[in-house]
């Protein structure tokens, strides 16, 4: 049984922010759903309200950065890009301020719909130079975010899980080291996110159809470790598969065929995760369902990589993790 945790950024965060009394909390006008209400109220004198002005929030964050403190910026992943791209690259990338860079619900993690999704965050981030790139998967890395962006020497955007989120690992997040979850021999499957636990959930169903995975967690997409790819890639047969809460140009994916190109190996790559599309609203497990992001989407990716048919289906999977929309969890369904 997994265990589910409450809102893990909320209590981590304060504890760090506590003993660390140069970082600053800012917050966009969305700071319960953020999870950092709790530390407003309690200590107002390291909490920044900034309005639904990001631009004007990147700006003054990187001017905050300057004087010495450590800003950490909280808002929904899309608003700290979408809006405000020419101040986050000015104020912030350009000058490598240490703004540590919140994004909550990335991908399809919101039902909000294609206002609130970030899906193309990792790529645009990714294109910005000087910047890092971390994204939680479970509630150990959520609880050891903010040591790991602030050990950062320059800016990094984090993509943040909020609400229940259930603990996989033990161990808290070390930047630039991938996680090896299985040693298989068959297909490397490369996730981060949500997607290593819809891959966790194929896991048994896959060694019962004799097919040996050797499964890769990222928590670092920038700078990403290549060369610890390469040797995972080596050491399989048929070829890698990536499953990635994203669209799949510019995220793992791509990480992934560049890498695989850049050395000059042959091995066969399929990308799973949104194909050139937005996606609508509608519960987490609907839309990793109806998008083919989820446990039975990866099966069949690594069917049609290995040419084989598993005759896995739906009820062969360890059971999906169903979260209200509305919870005690959630300030909001958005």
């Amino acid at each position: 049984m997994v265990e589910m945790v409450t809102r893990p950024y909320a209590s981590a965060f304060e504890k760090y922010a506590l003993a660390n009394k140069d970082v600053v909390c800012m917050s966009a006008d969305l700071t319960s759903s953020c999870e950092i209400d709790g530390f407003r109220d309690r200590h107002p004198e390291q909490f920044m309200s900034m309005g639904m002005a990001e631009q004007n929030m990147m700006s003054f964050a990187g001017g905050l950065g300057l004087a010495g403190y450590r800003p950490f910026i909280h808002t929904f992943g899309v608003f700290t890009y979408r809006r405000p791209y020419d101040q986050l690259m000015a104020s912030i990338a350009y000058p490598r301020r240490k703004v540590r860079i919140m994004g909550f619900l990335p991908g399809v993690t919101t039902p909000g719909g294609m206002t609130h999704q970030a899906i193309e965050d990792i790529a645009i981030m990714r294109a910005m130079p000087n910047m890092s790139i971390l994204e939680t998967g479970d509630a150990t890395e959520v609880e050891s975010l903010c040591e790991a962006a602030d050990s950062i020497d320059g800016p990094v955007y984090c993509r943040v899980l909020r609400g229940s989120v259930p603990r996989l690992f033990d161990t808290p997040i070390k930047v630039g080291e991938m996680r090896e979850l299985s040693t298989g021999d068959d297909v490397l499957v490369v996730t981060a996110g949500i997607t290593t636990e819809e891959a966790l959930r194929a896991k048994a169903a896959l060694a019962g159809a004799g097919v040996s995975i050797r499964h890769l967690h990222l928590n670092t997409l920038k700078p990403f470790d290549s060369k610890r790819l390469l040797d995972h890639l080596q050491s399989v047969k048929h070829g890698v598969i990536t499953l990635e809460n994203h669209v799949i140009n510019g995220g793992i994916g791509s990480l992934v065929a560049e890498t695989i190109a850049e050395a000059g190996i042959e091995k066969k790559l399929v990308r799973l995760g949104l194909q050139d599309t937005y996606a609508h609203g509608g519960s987490r497990p609907y839309l990793m369902r109806y998008y083919g992001l989820d446990a039975l989407a990866l099966v069949r990716g690594i069917e049609g990589l290995m040419n084989i048919e598993t005759n896995i289906d739906a009820d062969d999977l360890d059971a999906v993790r169903v979260d209200a929309v509305h919870s005690s969890a959630k300030a909001e369904a958005l």
